[in-house]
């Protein structure tokens, strides 16, 4: 089961160090996928694909910037000449920040806005031509427990909001183009053991902790096995759904 040996796989934000797309990017390539780190710091890009390629994986890096069309066609079109497919993509690039509504100001909501929600579109826009001609492909989305239950572990109202528009953006497009073999779904992670989470003072990290009946941060590896699942051959009639990963700290 979860082989990947034939497939092109895409990690947006998986050259950085502190958050979950580099255990994704890995995760994947011990599957046997080829994958692509994308994202825009490149001595991140080279330490991701020289910790696959040490641990005998595959790996290829893409310098990206994800809110910009021009940069992601160009990413998109690279991968194609090299390799000739795509076969799944993981929009994991993201940014976050704390701040209350009333301190917010409108370019902070924009730039939430363009990487969270516009630079998933734009990058999911490039890639569905390829999986259309394919009649296969398999999208997975990076959502939050915030976008569901409204903040309550870190970043604003901008950053719950962009997160829950991830959730309706997938299951829309789960309507366009889930009968082409294409499908399309989101994972919705609470509090995970990243560098983030780490730079909490005790007092706040303590609050958070009281609030997961599991008593402890996810880890970055128990998210990327929900991903791989969905990324498989064998979720063929997975679509449009979103998965918590939370510890408990939000249930539907």
């Amino acid at each position: 089961m979860f082989e990947f040996h034939d497939q092109v796989v895409i990690v947006t934000g998986s050259g950085s160090p502190k958050g979950i797309g580099r255990t994704i990017a890995r995760t994947f390539a011990k599957q046997g996928a080829t994958v692509i780190i994308a994202d825009m710091n490149e001595e991140g890009i080279k330490d991701t694909v020289a910790a696959i390629e040490g641990e005998g994986g595959k790996a290829m890096g893409v310098t990206v910037n994800v809110t910009s069309p021009e940069s992601v066609q160009q990413m998109v079109d690279t991968i194609m000449e090299k390799y000739g497919r795509i076969d799944v993509l993981v929009n994991n690039a993201g940014i976050s920040q704390k701040v209350t509504v009333e301190d917010m100001k409108l370019e902070d909501m924009r730039r939430i806005f363009e990487v969270n929600m516009f630079g998933l579109f734009l990058c999911t826009q490039a890639c569905m031509k390829p999986m259309r001609a394919a009649k296969y492909g398999r999208i997975v989305n990076l959502s939050s427990v915030s976008g569901k239950r409204g903040g309550g572990v870190f970043g604003g109202a901008h950053y719950s909001a962009s997160k829950a528009a991830v959730l309706a953006f997938s299951k829309n497009l789960s309507r366009e183009i889930s009968a082409e073999g294409i499908t399309i779904n989101s994972v919705c992670p609470g509090l995970i053991n990243t560098e983030i989470w780490k730079s909490l003072p005790k007092e706040d990290a303590d609050k958070v902790i009281d609030g997961i009946p599991m008593g402890r941060p996810g880890e970055t590896q128990e998210v990327a096995n929900a991903i791989l699942f969905l990324a498989s051959r064998e979720a063929s009639y997975i679509t449009g759904e979103e998965i918590d990963i939370n510890g408990g700290s939000h249930m539907d």
